[in-house]
């Protein structure tokens, strides 16, 4: 990259921190154990003092250089509350001493909430850190992926940690809740339950997989769209409802893109990115979503030891996601909705005889969901901003 290209290039303006590499769930569709990078295995369990100090110089340096007005740091895992509150405590107070008192930091930490109790929250209030919780419904829904290694569901686990961040106490500090799409689950009973928990935003994350090894339920037949109408379902109970109940990232990302704003969500649209990963061992990496897709994926071969985050911008994998439609395959850029779906999650792309160079696995689903999104805010439908983030 030339320095006239890596001035022109977003810096990094999100840093996902994974302060711990391991996990108490044992969930079958994790993408950091389950699928095809095995690298959490080799890395120690706990993010170092001397990792978390050279990574916050790193932030700061990098916050400095591009004169970024705020930064937002993901506490993350594995199960980043298994790092203990002394880590995260260290973290926070590490990365508000390096950045500059121009720059400022929003904190999330998403968690499977098992261990999320009134000593962490009390903790979180004194940093306002946003916590995200991940659900996928009901007892049932929920643990049909989201179990113990002895196969005992998490769901019961987690109740009392949603019910203290319902709580007047901590509700300034809840993010919202992370679900996976399961086809098996009842669309709208997985909303209306996680809408039990008065949550401010949910984000509905379809679940990983790629052209080499596809989702689950993906028919081969290309004109059905299972993903899609489970979405939809969701949708139309949302968008209805007689007052907004919650936010939706991904829908109202789709929202804003057809009314020519902005998306949240990596999932939509043609922005660019702007997230870096730092492992536990200080490795800078990209989105770990790809780990989903082949051993190495995400690595870059930098290390925040010796690589500084514009470095990191200047790597060939991470110049080529801020090309923006230029970097999508001929049938994207074809597409009369491609500035719309963007392409799709890009770990969704692979496909091992040609990399990422595809349209998303969703590619149909996702098709058919923004056209019939298209459809009703023709209809005049109110539409609020997109959703912050509340979570990676």
């Amino acid at each position: 990259m030339t320095r006239g290209e890596l001035e022109e290039a977003t810096p990094f303006r999100q840093v996902l921190l994974k302060v711990h590499s391991r996990c108490n769930l044992s969930c079958d569709h994790c993408y950091m154990y389950e699928h095809a990078d095995q690298s959490w295995r080799h890395r120690p369990m706990v993010m170092s003092k001397r990792i978390i100090d050279t990574t916050a110089a790193r932030i700061g340096e990098h916050a400095e250089r591009h004169g970024l007005g705020a930064v937002v740091v993901i506490l993350h895992g594995g199960e980043p509350l298994l790092a203990g509150a002394h880590t995260i405590d260290y973290t926070v107070r590490a990365i508000r001493r390096a950045v500059p008192k121009t720059t400022a930091i929003r904190y999330g930490l998403q968690t499977n909430g098992l261990l999320l109790d009134a000593r962490f929250l009390d903790l979180f209030a004194q940093h306002g850190i946003e916590v995200g919780v991940s659900l996928d419904g009901d007892a049932e829904a929920n643990d049909r992926h989201r179990r113990y290694a002895d196969g005992r569901g998490s769901h019961t686990g987690v109740v009392p940690a949603l019910r203290l961040l319902q709580s007047q106490r901590y509700r300034h500090l809840y993010g919202g809740i992370l679900c996976t799409v399961d086809l098996y689950n009842d669309p709208v009973d997985v909303y209306e339950h996680l809408l039990g928990f008065e949550p401010p935003g949910i984000d509905l994350l379809l679940p990983h997989g790629n052209w080499t090894k596809p989702p689950p339920g993906r028919p081969d037949d290309q004109t059905q769209t299972p993903y899609a109408e489970w979405l939809i379902s969701v949708f139309d109970r949302w968008i209805n409802a007689p007052r907004r109940e919650t936010r939706i990232r991904l829908f109202e990302s789709i929202i804003s893109l057809l009314l020519g704003g902005r998306t949240t969500s990596e999932a939509v649209g043609l922005g660019k990115v702007d997230l870096i990963t730092i492992e536990t061992d200080g490795a800078i990496e990209q989105g770990d979503t790809l780990k989903t897709t082949a051993e190495g994926a995400a690595a870059t071969g930098l290390h925040v030891a010796r690589n500084s985050f514009d470095e990191a911008l200047a790597h060939p994998a991470i110049h080529g996601r801020q090309q923006g439609i230029a970097a999508l395959s001929e049938i994207c850029r074809r597409c009369p909705i491609v500035k719309i779906c963007g392409g799709g999650l890009y770990a969704h792309r692979y496909r091992v005889d040609n990399g990422f160079v595809n349209p998303t696995v969703y590619s149909a689903d996702m098709f058919r969901l923004i056209r019939h999104i298209a459809g009703r805010v023709a209809l005049g439908l109110p539409v609020k901003g997109p959703v912050r983030g509340t979570g990676v």
